[in-house]
This record gives C-alpha cells, structure tokens and sequence, in this order.
C-alpha cells in the first residue's frame, strides 16, 4: 500500500478552476484504480502553513541549544509543532500529486510556504562534505498546472517557473523525476477554453493509470 499526498493550491474548486478540474479526475482514477493506497488530500488554502519567521527562527534556535520544547513560547510551540508535523508526513509519503496554476509566472504563494515547510536536513535531504543529498530516492511525483496562456513553447516559456520550480525542489530532495501535466491557453483561446479543459481532464485521467 502506498501514501499519496495530493497537495492542491488554489482557492477555487473543479468548476472555476482547469489545474483542480484535472486534479480531482486524475485522483478519482487513481483512486478506482489503486483501493489499497491511501490518499491524503492537503489543501493549501484550508491547512494551516505557517511561514517560517521569527518566532520559528527563534523556537529552532532555543531547541538547538538545548531548551525544552515546553519552554518555548506558545506560538513558538505552534508553529514549530506543526512545520514538525507536515515535513514528517511528507518524507514518509510515496508519492507527491501538485496542482497549481500558474500565477505571474510562478504559482500560488502558500505553496512555496508549503515546500519551505518540508525542506527540513534530516527529513528530504541530508548535509555531507560535498554539499547537500537528497533522502527522497524512492518516491514519485506529478504536477498539473493550468495555464491560461502558451508556455510550453516559445519565448514564454522561459517565463515559467512554478514547474521549474518544483522540479529543482524535487531533484534537491532526490525525488528521481516530476513528471508534468499542463493544461495551457484557454485564456489566451477563450473559444476553445472548454475543449482544452476536457482534453487536460483525459490526459489526467490516462496519467492516473501508470502513477
């Protein structure tokens, strides 16, 4: 049995929103298809991603030096609690299913928290004398992104770096490869805005059966 996280960034649902639409068919086959896996839904804009600041840069300091965790302050207890707790499910997980759009070129900002939230050495990478390794050897990932205008070809598509993004993310963990799922131009062709949501829902779908 394997762990999926299937970590969603957008504040919209499957109806207004192509990456989620894409993300939620590839789940629902990917569910049919593999009833023994578990599938942990985290939804960025509902979970709680503390950013790392000066109460945590404080909290981690006070624990390196050797305080009790029941010494810190309570929003130091909170939040370094809860980074603990999403960096640990995440580098227990098999796979990692990304669903974002692109926004200004990049993604959502709750998710770079997320991905701040799971670099933790020790956890998806370790520190050695020729410089850091990653520890996520055997695991899989996926990210769907939808793109309202062209960016898989051409002079925009050295604009683009959520995928980018993810993918030094992913090789800095040592995840081996992510693989990508693009549902792109529907803005740019609001005429064919719903023939590119249905072919990005069956790519999903086809995806679903070799994840």
């Amino acid at each position: 049995m394997a762990k999926i996280l299937y970590i969603t960034a957008h504040p919209h649902d499957e109806s207004n929103s192509f990456s989620i639409a894409a993300g939620t068919a590839f789940i629902k086959e990917y569910k049919q298809l593999n009833k023994e896996d578990e599938v942990i839904h985290i939804d960025l804009y509902k979970e709680h991603i503390p950013q790392i600041d000066a109460d945590v840069f404080s909290g981690w300091g006070k624990l390196r030096s050797g305080t009790a965790f029941e010494e810190l302050s309570q929003e130091e207890q909170n939040k370094v609690s809860r980074l603990g707790a999403l960096s640990d499910q995440f580098a227990e997980a098999d796979k990692f299913v990304f669903v974002t759009p692109l926004w200004n070129f990049s993604f959502p900002p709750v998710m770079k928290a997320y991905l701040d939230s799971v670099a933790v050495a020790g956890k998806a990478f370790k520190y050695t004398e020729s410089g850091a390794v990653g520890l996520l050897t055997d695991k899989k990932a996926l990210h769907i992104q939808a793109r309202g205008g062209i960016y898989s070809e051409g002079p925009a598509a050295e604009m683009e770096m959520g995928h980018r993004y993810l993918q030094v993310m992913m090789n800095f963990f040592g995840v081996p490869s992510l693989e990508g799922l693009f549902i792109e131009g529907h803005a740019a062709q609001p005429e064919k805005a719903e023939e590119i949501k249905k072919n990005g829902i069956a790519r999903a779908k086809d995806l679903a059966h070799n994840f």
